[in-house]
């Protein structure tokens, strides 16, 4: 998908369901009282897809995804999520949806595996021939790595564990779409690199939607197909990790040694530039390493261009490489 600065609009006049989109936002606002937080906003997910949507606090992550939730009315423009209006979605549209809070309410008093029973049997009455709901309790607590665990209450867990359990109770019904918000906090390494396994398996054997908000730009960079970056109400890029960096720095800096003395050198053309270097130097070369801007570099820059009032230059930019 090429990498623009606002809207990934659709150019079929099929249905949103027909082409295989679940999300479909366009043009969407938001105001609170004389404060303008979403001035604009679209973009578009389809089937199996990972988003990461990334912005400063503030910029209205959070006001975007009660939207698609359905938990906040809108003050304009056009949403879809799974073919319905979220102001206008029944129970059986929310039965399709997954949501995995910063933090729910505590369930201290439920055991783990009572708790997963206890709330997928509300998913029951909508399965479907595709998908069968809920998980099945077992399966749903091995997968999110509670199995030694499943008999405790939750109140004897620790932070990361209940975490877990959050994201559990968010699954259970095997959601087509799941909106999650900083999923990982107080995972450790270990279960931070289980979760994104799980995101894996969601996508890819669940056709599972995914739109993620998260302060981790690592995770971010690990997970998402596309990345977001929501700031000053609207999408000021979109693309994968790598296209951002190529559209922030053509550039790419080659590092390496030769006879015991570091050297760094930028180039638009690593790849050239790495083959004429091993055609001179060859077996003296060592310590290759070559770096786009990452990530972090991306993100911050673009949030500094709009904070200091270069965003629209940044954005003609992004729309000009995009064509």
């Amino acid at each position: 998908m090429a990498v623009t600065a606002g809207v990934d609009t659709p150019t079929s006049t099929a249905s949103p369901t027909d082409r295989g989109v679940t999300l479909d936002v366009r043009d969407l606002r938001m105001r609170y009282g004389s404060t303008d937080v979403l001035t604009g906003v679209s973009f578009t997910a389809r089937r199996g897809e990972v988003l990461a949507l990334l912005g400063p606090n503030g910029a209205g992550k959070t006001t975007t995804i009660e939207i698609l939730e359905g938990f906040r009315m809108r003050s304009g423009g056009e949403v879809t999520v799974l073919g319905t209006d979220p102001a206008r979605g029944d129970e059986r549209w929310r039965s399709r949806l997954g949501v995995v809070l910063q933090s729910w309410r505590d369930h201290s008093r439920w055991r783990v595996r009572e708790l997963l029973a206890h709330l997928g049997s509300f998913y029951a009455p909508y399965s479907t021939d595709r998908i069968s709901r809920p998980w099945d309790t077992e399966e749903l607590i091995q997968v999110v790595g509670l199995t030694q665990h499943a008999d405790k209450k939750v109140g004897q867990l620790s932070g990361g564990q209940r975490r877990r359990v959050d994201v559990a109770i968010g699954i259970v019904g095997r959601p087509e779409v799941l909106f999650l918000d900083e999923p990982t906090a107080g995972f450790d390494p270990a279960a931070r690199r289980e979760f994104h396994d799980l995101v894996h398996r969601l996508t890819d054997i669940d056709d599972t939607t995914i739109l993620l908000t998260t302060h981790d730009l690592d995770e971010a960079e690990k997970l998402a197909d596309r990345i977001l970056i929501l700031a000053g109400g609207r999408i000021i890029a979109s693309g994968s990790a790598d296209e951002l960096s190529r559209r922030i720095s053509a550039d790419a800096e080659v590092r390496w040694s030769q006879g015991g003395t570091r050297f760094v050198h930028s180039t638009s053309d690593a790849t050239g530039f790495v083959r004429e270097l091993f055609a001179q130097h060859g077996e003296d070369i060592a310590d290759l390493e070559v770096r786009r801007a990452s990530l972090e570099d991306t993100y911050m820059t673009l949030v500094r261009d709009h904070e200091s009032g270069r965003a629209d230059g940044a954005t003609r930019a992004f729309e000009e490489v995009g064509r």
